[in-house]
């Protein structure tokens, strides 16, 4: 079964429905044949990295509000991550343009390490406010999880990579998604959100069910001449 993962380095919910969606993996019978890929998205494409602006602020200038409710916004979603045993730090957290990062990621994943790049990438933003941005700091975090100093700079110097991540993009448009974390399950279901781990595991299970038993829908017609399990031919 193959399980696809639209999600932006920047979003808050998409590290709380990472952690729903392990939570759900866990505790699927059948989780040694589940293959989770992960597709980047950017919430937004043009943002402008500024690394002496944190996320409080970026939100209230972004959403017209004030600081102080920016700070409340923030600090609920930080409920919500603690509640999945996640630590938010939006005070620390640096505004920064994801897509270098999300090429690092793409770069992972050919070498079986999208999943550790994912993980420690959202660590780095939301829980220690490192600048995603900076390619130095891009190339210590891959250092972290296996990737080669030169391999990142082959990427940096060559613009590797970037091409994936705008496919990505251009096919979540045309799937419909519209915001993220989406989850799309062998291509024929979708599920918006950071959803309870309950809907993960239910849709998993009946997505795997129906690969094993292929249901078939006969097409309403009167029957015809055919022979039956049994040999007749009449």
């Amino acid at each position: 079964m193959r399980v696809e993962i639209w999600s932006d380095i920047m979003c808050p919910f998409c590290y709380i429905g990472k952690r729903k969606f392990e939570k759900a993996l866990q505790e699927f019978d059948h989780a040694e044949d589940v293959q989770v890929v992960w597709k980047s998205f950017q919430l937004n494409p043009a943002m402008k990295t500024e690394p002496d602006k944190n996320i409080d602020q970026y939100l209230a200038e972004h959403k017209g509000v004030s600081l102080e409710e920016a700070i409340a916004m923030n600090e609920r979603v930080t409920g919500m991550a603690r509640e999945e045993g996640l630590e938010y730090h939006f005070d620390k957290a640096v505004v920064a343009n994801s897509f270098d990062a999300h090429r690092l990621i793409q770069l992972a994943k050919t070498q079986g390490k999208g999943d550790v790049a994912k993980e420690r990438l959202l660590r780095a933003y939301f829980t220690e406010g490192l600048n995603i941005a900076d390619r130095a700091t891009l190339t210590k975090l891959g250092g972290e999880v296996g990737l080669s100093a030169l391999d990142i700079e082959n990427m940096f110097k060559e613009g590797t990579f970037a091409r994936e991540v705008k496919d990505d993009i251009r096919e979540a448009q045309q799937i419909g998604v519209r915001g993220v974390p989406f989850f799309v399950l062998d291509r024929k279901y979708g599920i918006s959100g950071a959803q309870p781990s309950e809907v993960f595991l239910n849709a998993l299970t009946q997505t795997y069910q129906e690969a094993k038993q292929p249901q078939i829908t006969q097409v309403n017609t009167p029957d015809g001449d055919a022979c039956d399990v049994d040999g007749n031919c009449d």
